[in-house]
């Protein structure tokens, strides 16, 4: 019996203890102990092994699989590199396209794969190398050339007691625009105004002398044409976030060095809306005041704020369907 897909991203999540272990945050008897590097850019550098070399990988895009087999020892944290790709090396920050399979080690049946969350027919899917929320491609991809397919083991211990272990081939295709390239629109009156910077970061000018609207306001600064952003996606963005009543920036994943990913339902209602129905290669600018933003929250840094966002849409994963 299949489980859940959203049992299995549970797994996923969970694998932030393989990370955790490498740099010494976690109980080092609770984790296995791979080989580490000497780069600063790779944070596990896992090293192939008799486990993950006998993981037999097959196909290639959305015909990748593998077979598990079921004498493997699962003594430690293995990855081979089973083809290797001609591109630049993937590092922890990078957002990536590309396609994986992830599996129960113990009984080889598929916990989840790309295709169930693929925004289209390719099965192809962005990737975030964040070590925060999706360590396990972290661990699997980083520090290895784009165009590579890998293989790895993760013993059952990595993900707490009792747990089973895990196998997961991922390919990567490419590295993802991190900023929007959509078509420009002609900017909207009234609105605040956007400068754009070199790599993309915008500078968000509040309108002076201007009462702050009681609506949500949007309007499109680049139209792109890739999948339409639906309810309980999972977007990857850039995003910069400021405060009308000065003008100050309150929060930027530009400043933080990364794309963010998060679901649609799980942001304030006037950033969703801003999201739900916007194709990937846009940029957005939206404005939303208190009631739908945190709105009176007591002792909330934005309480009583109305709140100005410019987000670059660059990515989107559809909700896998419970079974």
């Amino acid at each position: 019996m299949r489980i859940r897909p959203f049992a299995a991203l549970s797994v996923v999540a969970a694998a932030t203890l393989l990370l955790a272990g490498c740099t010494g945050s976690a109980d080092p008897n609770a984790t296995p102990t791979p080989t580490s590097t000497a780069s600063s850019e790779c944070l596990l550098d896992a090293q192939p092994g008799a486990d993950s070399d006998a993981i037999e990988v097959t196909g290639n895009g959305a015909d990748l699989a593998a077979t598990v087999p079921d004498d493997l020892a699962f003594e430690g944290v293995e990855r081979t590199i089973v083809t290797e790709g001609s591109g630049d090396d993937v590092v922890s920050g990078d957002l990536v396209s590309g396609f994986y399979t992830i599996y129960d080690g113990s009984t080889g049946e598929v916990l989840q794969d790309s295709s169930e969350t693929s925004a289209d027919d390719s099965g192809e899917v962005p990737i975030i190398m964040d070590p925060q929320q999706y360590s396990l491609f972290v661990a699997a991809l980083e520090c290895a050339p784009i165009g590579s397919t890998v293989a790895m083991s993760i013993p059952g211990s990595a993900f707490g007691e009792g747990a089973s272990p895990v196998v997961i081939v991922a390919e990567t295709t490419d590295f993802v625009p991190t900023s929007a390239d959509g078509a420009e629109q002609d900017p909207v009156d009234g609105m605040p105004t956007v400068e754009l910077a070199d790599n993309g970061a915008p500078t968000i000018t509040i309108p002076e002398a201007t009462e702050p609207p009681t609506e949500v306001q949007i309007a499109d600064l680049k139209e792109g044409d890739g999948p339409v952003v639906e309810s309980g996606d999972t977007v990857f963005v850039q995003y910069t976030g400021v405060k009308w009543s000065d003008g100050s920036v309150f929060d930027s994943s530009w400043d933080r060095g990364q794309p963010s990913a998060f679901q649609t339902t799980g942001v304030v209602a006037g950033f969703q809306q801003a999201l739900e129905g916007q194709p990937v290669g846009s940029q957005v600018l939206v404005v939303i005041p208190p009631e739908f933003g945190y709105g009176a929250q007591d002792g909330h840094e934005l309480q009583n704020e109305t709140l100005v966002f410019v987000v670059d849409i660059l990515g989107v994963q559809r909700a896998a369907a419970q079974q």
